[in-house]
């Protein structure tokens, strides 16, 4: 009987944690549902201010020499690292320390490689390993481009105080619920991508002036980037969590019903001996 105490203990155990999962897939999904609809709405107007930014970064490198677009040698890199402030989001913070690492120890072996981590999960991991420059934990609490632009200015001024080469954003892109990409990107400087095989036929007309215009979109561009690739982040969190906590509870309900069987099982084998020993009593007595 002590075996079947702790099986219905065991039984009551997993059908708790099973109401919890799915409370917490169920926020989830209405949080990912307000994060996909802001990043789906944003990323047109982003991928258009990077497309004109890239169409004019020939000119820029040119005719206009601006802060934000010098290439300089890369010794010194920053790498900021996207994570969430929370766990039970699967692989999806894992994926980011996985690149990450693989960056400082492979990629830029050679270089003055410095961290800044956005997220609680990745600066507790990360920091065991290697000196994390700054840390950003509450970017998440309020995430507004005001906010964001803020970040982004600290790391615009590190890069014109020539501080660092060269800084890259990893973090995770958001594709649909069930799937997030690691991705890397470079925040600065800014990158044309095309090359002698790729021409624009695009005519500009600047007004007032050339330099006018690219002072005024360059920062405006970076701190459009580092604002999507946090959005990015935050829907495929909520993805992630939501897909983990759909598993974890549908794991929970096959232990359960395990557990309900083997209960069954147990409870009928106790009940057979109970029968046997009735019997053997009473054939002791006849004899």
């Amino acid at each position: 009987m002590a075996n079947l105490k702790e099986i219905r203990n065991r039984i009551a155990s997993v059908s708790s944690t099973m109401q919890i999962t799915s409370a917490m897939k169920m926020v989830s999904a209405a949080k990912l549902k307000q994060a996909q609809d802001a990043i789906m709405a944003m990323r047109p107007y982003s991928d258009k201010l990077t497309e004109l930014i890239q169409n004019l970064s020939s000119s820029i490198d040119g005719n206009t020499q601006n802060p934000y677009t010098e290439k300089r040698a890369v010794q010194n890199v920053l790498i900021i690292a996207i994570t969430s402030n929370r766990g039970l989001c699967g692989g999806f913070n894992s994926s980011v320390i996985k690149e990450v690492t693989k960056k400082v120890e492979t990629t830029y072996a050679n270089k003055n490689v410095s961290l800044t981590t956005l997220g609680k999960k990745g600066n507790d991991i990360l920091q065991k390993s290697f000196s994390i420059e700054e840390n950003n934990n509450d970017i998440f609490d309020q995430l507004t481009f005001s906010n964001t632009s803020e970040l982004a200015e600290g790391f615009m001024k590190s890069f014109t105080d020539k501080k660092f080469d060269l800084i890259e954003v990893v973090y995770n892109r958001f594709k649909n619920a069930a799937t997030q990409i690691a991705t890397t990107e470079t925040l600065l400087p800014i990158i044309s991508t095309q090359n002698e095989n790729t021409k624009t036929s695009t005519d500009y007309i600047f007004e007032p002036n050339q330099e006018a215009i690219v002072d005024e979109l360059l920062p405006k561009s970076i701190k459009m980037q580092l604002f999507k690739a946090l959005r990015d982040s935050f829907a495929s969190e909520h993805g992630a969590r939501m897909t983990a906590m759909h598993k974890a509870t549908d794991n929970a309900t096959d232990l359960r019903d395990q557990l309900k069987l083997t209960y069954n099982q147990a409870r009928q084998a106790s009940i057979t001996n109970e029968i046997l020993e009735i019997v053997g009593g009473a054939e002791a007595l006849k004899a």
